[in-house]
């Protein structure tokens, strides 16, 4: 903007002071190249009659373009993949702890309901206990709630089911080469557990590797534990399907391609097969000690 007079390059030249959604627009997408008395400009301006107008001005655009920034970010599809794998960890706990209870509530309930039946009811455990009471016929009142109860555990496993195909369908979209490394529940975790892409872009393998170990860590770092090998790395097989002697070495190789990946996906948005063939072979050098023991 060298040359132009300085209060043509102020914000408020392209904005009405009557409409809000032209001055946020240009209060993100205007910049000057030096500093100017920009109230006293404003006024010369016209866009105002005087400083106090000004800031008024100033403080709904900005607080708009704030607004808008923030909405945008938290509709975002990585956003929302972030909000739906901390659903799903939700529903499957809630689902679990509910299941247990109803599954020792029938419990004590099978003796008495067995009477006429000449055996009790065999209730297995879990959410599959709770399917299985959810099936009754309620022939009490004590009955009647416990069937109400397993059927809430159940609707919160169809929900938790759901949210999964929604991850696995979502994260390929967000982090390719991420989601085909690590699967897209791994991945979506790690994003989570990263507080989003670009986060987890900018962090070493060794950060990488320990993600959802922080409690671990922590003890050790205060010297009352051993350093984590791996944090939530460790469901993927790569690492747990791996001799333990060898599955420090595991974890280290998975997490520096998983650093890799990541960054991939967040500079370049392309998927790059080398980077999955080159911890195919790192991974089958590793395997190849345990059958050499």
């Amino acid at each position: 903007m060298s040359g132009q007079n300085p209060g043509d390059s102020g914000w408020f030249r392209y904005g009405d002071p009557n409409d809000a959604e032209s001055a946020a627009t240009a209060i993100t997408e205007r910049t000057a190249e030096q500093p100017q008395n920009w109230p006293a400009e404003a006024v010369r301006a016209g866009f105002v009659e005087d400083e106090d107008e000004y800031y008024d001005a100033l403080h709904d655009a900005t607080v708009r373009a704030t607004r808008e920034a923030v909405q945008e970010r938290e509709t975002a599809t990585e956003q929302q993949l972030q909000y739906t794998i901390a659903a799903m960890d939700d529903a499957e706990r809630t689902a679990n702890e509910i299941a247990e209870r109803v599954v020792e509530w029938a419990g004590s309930l099978a003796d008495s309901r067995s009477e006429g039946e000449g055996r009790a009811p065999d209730i297995p455990g879990g959410v599959d206990g709770a399917r299985a009471v959810a099936a009754w016929t309620p022939e009490t009142p004590a009955e009647e709630r416990v069937v109400s109860l397993a059927e809430r555990a159940v609707d919160l496993d169809a929900e938790r089911a759901e949210l999964r195909s929604f991850v696995e369908s979502q994260a390929p979209a967000v982090a390719p080469n991420l989601a085909e490394m690590a699967g897209p529940v791994l991945a979506a975790r790690l994003l989570s557990l990263a507080g989003g892409l670009e986060s987890l872009a900018k962090k070493p393998a060794g950060t990488v590797q320990v993600l959802g170990a922080e409690d671990a860590l922590f003890a050790h770092l205060r010297g009352r534990g051993s350093s984590p090998k791996h944090g939530v790395i460790f469901t993927h097989e790569h690492v747990r399907g791996t001799h333990p002697d060898n599955r420090g070495s595991a974890a280290r190789a998975l997490a520096g391609k998983l650093a890799i990946a990541a960054r991939i996906d967040h500079y370049a948005g392309e998927f790059r097969q080398s980077v999955h063939d080159d911890l195919a072979d790192r991974m089958a050098t590793i395997r190849d000690r345990e059958v050499g023991e």
